[in-house]
């Protein structure tokens, strides 16, 4: 009975729909390194991507209005001695990016203005970084912005250490010991905590501030690279990794409690690892898989991923990146953008939407998102103040203007569209509801009324079905005589209804033939003339003879067609029977017989139906 039910969900529906090659970012060179990292990173303006390059490290920034094939020779961004590892775009200023390379060093650049991969000039100019920051002994494997404070960067080493950097002055005020190699990280949406995995297969949880993890425990069991997601605003987090026998799972994390909340679920035995990445607007997970192309999205509800669907394609991917929710296309109801690497030369847009036909702004799907200006400064941070970022309104995106600020803590005060139509139905049974007195007032007599305690329903319906022909006689003036007669008697004759109370049992179908309603008509008009001179308890009598005879023509007729029922269900057991000897008879039938028992068949279905 429970899979009869839907779960309501306004993205219940949302799809992945693909995009031509001639549309995709193509003729590209990415890095073949093996470090597990998401090879890409993107914002509303830039796609940066890790490129296979000679001579030094390097990557490319593309923007995203330059579609199709790209020139052979294109700006680099170049400074990097040794492959660059990952890149991460800062999250209130979309031209400046942090790279982590395999030289132990983490640079800062700034996309010029105007910045495009076309040039006429001979020799194309490479952009260099405005800053550097040295301190890790080893290669740097990540980098990751602060989401909520301003220029505060956290790369993450092979010397076993996190350092959190404050770009503007290039030094590293905070560093986070590990015991092992961590394999990643998330900051929480304020900016305080930060969750890691590492190769020791234990799960930490840190404040930041005060360097110490408050929450330390084993995750997942394979010996294959587990990966990490704070939840956005929910003090939740997701995490994917392995089983001891290579299975890929997923887990739904508490900071401080020890399990993870409904115990590890697992997905498929596919060899890759799954990439998580989290949208706060639609309280969404998307999960892609590296060296398959499928990407699956969960809901996320009462402390459960719920499975929405899965995009499929046949073109693997070893890299992948979302786009920030503020650079969607609300137009066409856009609520998620990634961008998967195609074959390590080419890069496609996967736009996931909502089908909706409306042409408005649709709020319920486009709650406010984080806007581009932080939550606190720098200094303020290392200080210990704590705030999100202020969010912005969408639907003045929508409408083409300037993005309208609104407070981190804002939440829309209209209802949901999606939500709407539930409130809806509490006043329509009411509605419903209080009519239904109304009519039976003026159209039962008083008898009926008075007597509903001791009146079976059998009897009810037929002193309606009298009514209803008495409201066709209402011209009569005997009509209204009879009406205030019944009203004195009802409380004196309630004894002489008891009898009645068996007649359900003699009624199972209240369906009568056309012929039922013809007596009705001329026992009330017979009834009606009499009932000028005829004492109340008269009246009442006459009407429950009324109904005697009534249930005695209903059983008369039920008899009659029980007797039809069963003459058709021997006429149905003499054509199975008919048509199983022929078949046991038979062996190689001609096809008159095929006919012959093709007609039989359908004799069968037409005495059945």
């Amino acid at each position: 009975m429970a899979g009869r039910f839907v779960r309501a969900s306004k993205y219940r529906h949302v799809f992945g729909k693909s995009t031509r090659k001639e549309f995709c970012y193509d003729n590209l060179h990415i890095s073949r390194n093996a470090w597990d990292t998401n090879l890409i990173k993107a914002n509303p303006e830039y796609l940066a991507v890790n490129w296979e390059s000679s001579g030094g490290g390097a990557f490319a920034v593309i923007p995203l209005n330059e579609r199709g094939k790209l020139p052979d020779q294109i700006p680099l961004f170049r400074g990097h001695t040794a492959a660059v590892l990952d890149t991460d775009w800062n999250p209130f200023n979309d031209r400046i990016i942090a790279s982590a390379s395999d030289d132990a060093k983490v640079f800062i650049w700034q996309v010029p203005q105007g910045f495009s991969l076309y040039s006429d000039a001979e020799e194309v100019p490479h952009v260099s970084p405005v800053a550097k920051l040295t301190g890790h002994s080893r290669k740097v494997g990540h980098v990751l912005f602060n989401p909520a404070a301003e220029n505060i960067l956290a790369s993450a080493s092979g010397d076993l250490a996190i350092k959190l950097w404050d770009i503007s002055t290039g030094q590293a005020h905070i560093t986070l010991k590990h015991p092992d190699i961590v394999q990643s990280l998330s900051w929480s949406a304020n900016g305080s905590m930060l969750v890691t995995t590492s190769r020791d297969k234990k799960l930490r949880v840190w404040d930041v501030r005060q360097q110490t993890p408050v929450h330390e425990h084993p995750g997942h069991e394979g010996a294959k690279n587990s990966r990490a997601v704070w939840m956005g605003e929910h003090n939740r987090i997701a995490t994917t990794g392995f089983t001891r026998t290579s299975e890929r799972q997923i887990g739904l994390w508490e900071p401080g409690r020890k399990d993870p909340i409904g115990g590890l679920t697992s997905l498929d035995s596919i060899s890759g690892v799954c990439m998580p990445f989290w949208d706060d607007g639609s309280n969404c997970l998307y999960l892609a898989g590296k060296g398959d192309g499928n990407i699956r999205y969960f809901e996320y509800e009462n402390d459960k991923f719920e499975f929405l669907s899965e995009y499929k394609s046949g073109d693997p991917q070893r890299g992948i990146a979302f786009l920030p929710r503020r650079g969607v296309n609300v137009h066409e109801n856009e609520v998620m953008r990634a961008f998967k690497t195609v074959s390590d030369s080419y890069i496609e847009p996967i736009s996931f939407t909502v089908p909706r036909r409306a042409e408005t702004f649709q709020s319920d799907i486009f709650p406010p998102a984080v806007g581009s200006k932080p939550g606190v400064s720098a200094k303020e941070w290392f200080d210990g103040k704590t705030a999100l970022p202020p969010k912005i309104d969408l639907e003045s995106i929508y409408d083409g203007n300037a993005p309208v600020e609104l407070p981190a803590d804002f939440k829309p005060s209209t209802p949901a569209i999606g939500s709407a139509p539930a409130p809806a139905p509490a006043p329509a049974p009411a509605a419903r509801r209080a009519p239904e007195p109304a009519p039976i007032a003026p159209r039962s007599p008083p008898v009926v009324a008075d007597q509903k305690a001791s009146m079976s329903a059998a009897a009810n319906r037929f002193q309606d079905e009298d009514e209803s022909d008495d409201d066709d006689a209402e011209t009569s003036s005997f009509e209204e005589v009879t009406r205030p007669a019944p009203r004195a008697a009802a409380p004196i004759r309630s004894k002489p209804t008891s009898p009645v109370v068996t007649a359900p049992a003699a009624q199972p179908k209240p369906s009568s033939p056309l012929k039922s309603p013809q007596p009705i008509a001329p026992a009330v008009s017979r009834a009606a003339p009499p009932a000028v001179s005829t004492p109340p308890s008269t009246s009442v009598e006459e009407s429950l003879a009324q109904i005697k005879t009534l249930l005695e023509q209903q059983v008369k007729i039920i008899g009659v067609q029980s007797e039809k029922i069963n003459a058709q269900s021997e006429i149905i057991k003499q054509l199975t029977t008919e048509v199983e000897t022929l078949k046991k008879k038979v062996g190689p039938i001609s096809q008159d017989q095929s006919e012959r028992i093709r007609q039989l068949e359908l004799d069968l279905e037409s005495a059945r139906s």
